[in-house]
């Protein structure tokens, strides 16, 4: 059986998706679950994942990591600035070991949108087309965990603060994500595809009045501008440069750059995505 490398297994996202191959009946010793602590990930291995450790800001932990491994998933950093570094060495240490199938959790539309977080993964996403290995793309949209993580707050404040205007996201849950990155990593006819990966599309006002019917406490969305966001993040304690940076991508997403019209997620699952409604439930209890 073909064995199955997952980067970042102990994240959120990578987590989800070895959860997700097991529960799809993949043997547990294919799973390689490539992490920075494997102490972390005692208990993958102690149901017959094989724990590596491999760390992408150190090359050298790479070749040992990624031995004898088929297809690679490589779950994108979160080290902003050092991504491309980091992603490009997984990407040659991939090559070098002989691995046979590179798939990369990229951002919307990366490769047209000003969202300010894509460039990173724009420019992964050439290595890795440039690199000689057969690969996959899988263009992911907004967590509903974005924002429901937030719930406690915006439940006491009673409002959703942001700059996005009627701008729209085509979020879904984490769960959601992993189940269609397991479902592309066990079966085949996705080599050199770009997927864009999305739910059922919501405004912030939207999020605001669901958060309101699901718990009956009264969230409103109050938008201001870019400037006044990055402002009020300042205030709560932010650096400037962070401030603006999230503030900017409420700008992009007033410009659409979540409004991604795609059906692949809901094509591969064969199910729809997890309502905003249902993610808010999730998160309330």
């Amino acid at each position: 059986m073909a064995t199955i490398a997952v980067t970042g297994a102990t994240g959120h996202l990578g987590r989800l998706v070895v959860e997700e191959l097991l529960a799809l009946g993949v043997e547990p010793s294919t799973i390689v679950a490539v992490v920075r602590t494997p102490a972390r990930a005692a208990d993958l291995a102690e149901r017959g994942v094989q724990v590596r450790a491999g760390d992408y800001s150190d090359p050298a932990s790479l070749p040992a990591a990624l031995a004898g491994v088929d297809t690679l998933l490589l779950v994108s950093g979160s080290e902003l600035g050092q991504r491309v570094a980091q992603h490009t060495a997984v990407i040659e240490a991939a090559k070098a070991a002989g691995v046979g199938w590179i798939v990369y959790t990229s951002a919307p539309r990366a490769d047209v949108t000003d969202l300010s977080l894509a460039a990173e993964h724009k420019a992964t996403e050439e290595v890795l087309a440039g690199a000689g290995v057969p690969f996959t793309v899988l263009r992911i949209n907004w967590y509903h965990e974005n924002y429901t993580a937030q719930l406690g707050q915006y439940l006491s404040q009673g409002f959703v603060l942001g700059a996005a205007g009627d701008g729209r996201i085509r979020g879904a849950s984490r769960a959601d994500f992993a189940a269609g990155i397991a479902k592309v990593l066990t079966s085949t006819g996705h080599e050199n595809a770009i997927y864009e990966f999305g739910g059922t599309p919501f405004t912030l006002a939207e999020l605001a009045a669901t958060i309101t019917e699901v718990t009956g406490t009264t969230v409103t969305y109050r938008d201001v501008t870019v400037a006044e966001l990055a402002a009020t993040l300042g205030q709560v304690g932010l650096d400037e440069a962070t401030a603006g940076l999230f503030a900017g991508i409420d700008g992009s997403i007033r410009g659409g750059a979540l409004d991604v019209d795609a059906d692949d997620l809901q094509r591969l699952l064969g199910r729809p995505t997890t309502s905003l409604a249902d993610s808010v439930r999730a998160a309330k209890v």
